[in-house]
């Protein structure tokens, strides 16, 4: 496929002689912030879960629940990225390795955080950006925003 079939509406407003030129060039169009359709679905899912978690500010926590009113943490994730057309499986050891893996540097507001012990991740939350999740952190509390109290997280980026 030539990059001018995969942006008909970048051409349309590029014009002729830069079409021509594309046509000329050929390949892909490399352009910062033009993302692949995959990437963009995927970036339009993580927003929209990360509001619909900061949307249950306040939702009491309660240990396999998966809302609408009441979450665990993996329940808050599902249920999130479920409403943004995403699914994910139950646990957060199941979600972890069903999402691409980022490095800290690489993580975006949306991605997935894994706080784990050794090999074993045992709670989940979606990162919200400088540093902090929306999360269900635990009985008797509610979901909330939080920062990261620990170095021991893994980052996913749900596909």
């Amino acid at each position: 496929m030539t990059a001018l079939n995969r942006f008909p509406s970048l051409m349309a407003r590029a014009g002729t002689a830069s079409a021509l030129t594309l046509a000329a060039v050929g390949g892909t169009i490399v352009a910062p912030g033009i993302a692949s359709e995959a990437e963009a679905s995927t970036v339009t899912a993580s927003t929209k879960a990360l509001k619909i978690a900061a949307s249950k500010k306040g939702s009491p926590y309660r240990w396999g629940a998966t809302g609408p009113r009441r979450f665990d943490c993996s329940g808050l994730t599902l249920y999130s990225f479920k409403q943004a057309g995403k699914k994910l499986p139950r646990t957060a050891a199941q979600q972890y390795n069903k999402t691409r893996h980022v490095s800290a540097k690489q993580r975006q507001p949306g991605d997935l955080v894994f706080f784990h012990s050794g090999r074993s991740v045992y709670h989940v939350g979606i990162y919200a950006g400088k540093g902090r999740i929306w999360h269900a952190p635990k009985s008797g509390d509610v979901v909330r925003l939080q920062k990261i109290w620990t170095k021991n997280v893994w980052y996913g980026r749900v596909r």
